[in-house]
């Protein structure tokens, strides 16, 4: 048993609703708080110099600054396995080239499904690694890390092996989403719907029977599979037990409709949905994870956060860290931009990276700072939480706290 603080505030993000709009005045903040942990949770927070003399004996993690305190954030949709480097292509897209020019020069997603099969398993374990150990850094201790850029029956496997044996040395929980419906491989001669159906048959039981994984996660669009593929797919991984997330609604709307559907976790990307998708979601279960970071790193429109909040929806914010289309990987700077643009509250944006962010998960006991949850937080040197999204990323983590113990950043 240990008691941290004192910190200037702590932000506990309790008794917030799941969907819906959150105004500040709704947050629960504790001013110069101290929180106790024993083993991995939470045991209690309160006013510190009540908590010491309540626990005399305690051990005391002495805060000697001044320091506010967070939930840990949650990056709930990640590409961080993969091989090489698109910063070509990103020049090229900043020159005006169309996505046909750039595939037809060897860049796109190919590029990386090539560059991802030449790497081993442990090469990739290093590379997911690495890249959690940057997410760690941003007070990120959560996130989920998505297959896809191998798109084969080999590859893939290897893929979420690696991201499993980087699980076991990170700091941070890396979950894993088997995303092998990505697009249909250019070497792949079947259609869209036999690739689909090779992975039901040679890569679902393989997920169950080595414990790879337990969500699927589809692209529905025009450029990877149909809403009819799309429905196949998710009916077979359904049937099946898996857990459900979607890329929906990124460059057209249809993809929302099959999340709402088969009650998927979440719906993710989300920029062209419209009043009736919007309205759908609202209607469901369904977390709507809206990716800033593709919106930047593509040039295009944001998800409509606020209309999905108004709606009544749940909304996450996660960074879509990727080679290709956003490669900035800074969740903090994402999200503290898209709510300049859609006008989202300060309580909404810390909401969307942690404990909506951990519903997009299915994950109920991290997310928010109350007994009982995982002791995992983030602290930032300032005086006033604000300063946080005010600064918009540039302001970084102090410490950060993982199952109660600090992680060396």
């Amino acid at each position: 048993m240990k008691l941290i603080g004192p910190f200037k505030q702590i932000i506990t993000l309790a008794n917030l609703p799941l969907k819906g709009k959150i105004n500040e005045e709704q947050l629960e903040i504790i001013h110069d708080g101290g929180i106790i942990i024993e083993d991995d949770k939470i045991l209690t927070i309160d006013d510190f110099n009540s908590l010491v003399s309540s626990y005399p004996q305690i051990e005391i993690e002495k805060i000697e600054t001044e320091q506010i305190l967070l939930p840990g954030f949650v990056d709930s949709h990640t590409h961080i396995c993969f091989g090489g480097n698109r910063a070509k292509d990103f020049a090229m897209r900043l020159d005006g080239k169309t996505y046909l020019e750039i595939a037809e020069s060897g860049g796109g997603i190919w590029s990386t499904v090539t560059q991802t099969r030449n790497k081993t398993a442990d090469e990739l374990k290093d590379i997911t690694l690495k890249n959690s150990t940057q997410l760690s850094k941003q007070g990120i201790t959560t996130a989920e890390v998505k297959s896809g850029y191998a798109l084969s029956v080999e590859d893939e496997i290897k893929m979420l092996e690696a991201i499993n044996m980087a699980n076991q040395e990170s700091e941070i929980d890396l979950l894993p989403t088997f995303l092998g419906a990505h697009m249909k491989p250019k070497d792949f001669e079947g259609t869209n719907k036999e690739y689909l159906e090779l992975l039901v048959k040679d890569v679902f039981p393989q997920l169950q029977s080595k414990k790879l994984a337990n969500r699927i996660d589809i692209f529905v669009e025009q450029s990877a599979f149909t809403v009819e593929e799309g429905d196949y797919y998710l009916n077979e991984a359904q049937k099946q037990g898996f857990e459900i997330t979607i890329h929906a609604d990124q460059f057209t709307a249809g993809g929302s409709y099959l999340a709402t559907k088969y009650n998927a976790l979440s719906a993710d990307h989300l920029e062209f949905s419209e009043e009736e998708e919007i309205k759908n979601l609202a209607n469901s279960d369904v977390v709507a994870t809206v990716l800033p970071g593709a919106s930047i790193g593509l040039g295009m429109r944001y998800a409509p956060a606020r209309k999905l909040l108004d709606a009544g929806c749940c909304v996450s914010i996660a960074s879509d860290w990727n080679p290709g289309s956003a490669p900035m990987g800074n969740l903090l700077t994402q999200a503290s931009i898209l709510a300049t643009f859609e006008k989202l509250s300060m309580a909404e944006v810390l909401a969307a990276i942690t404990f909506r962010a951990a519903k997009a998960l299915n994950l109920s006991d991290r997310g928010t700072i109350e007994k009982g949850k995982k002791a995992d937080f983030v602290s930032f040197s300032t005086f006033d939480y604000r300063n946080i999204i005010y600064q918009q990323g540039q302001l970084q983590p102090t410490s950060v706290w993982k199952n109660g113990k600090q992680i060396n950043l």
